[in-house]
């Protein structure tokens, strides 16, 4: 039985209006494990201006190589299904909010 309530796929969310900033990641993965609290002080920060969506790459392999993701963590920037911005590795949210800002104006110039 269906419920009314359909979770959205990764392609509903990823084409929304809202820029969305997927995280991959894999539990085994160290600095994955750094990535948690950055997000959630960058949520706070931008609040329903960003979506933060979380992929397990073991979970959802065939997401992870549709975008070609080599390394962990990676994120990903999302704007009406267009990449606008991908990297590998840990960063700080200062940093994150600065380039995400950055990327979006430069889309909405575009």
């Amino acid at each position: 039985m269906e419920t009314a309530e359909k979770k959205m796929s990764f392609t509903e969310i990823i084409k929304g209006d809202t820029p969305v900033l997927v995280d991959f990641y894999a539990d085994w993965c160290g600095p994955c494990k750094m990535m948690a609290p950055i997000l959630k002080e960058l949520k706070s920060r931008m609040g329903d201006d960003l979506t933060i969506v979380k992929i397990d790459t073991e979970k959802n392999p065939d997401i992870a190589i549709h975008y070609q993701v080599r390394g962990i963590p990676t994120l990903i920037l999302f704007k009406e299904g267009q990449i606008l911005w991908q990297q590998a590795g840990v960063m700080v949210a200062d940093q994150l909010e600065t380039i995400i800002n950055q990327k979006l104006k430069e889309y909405a110039e575009f």
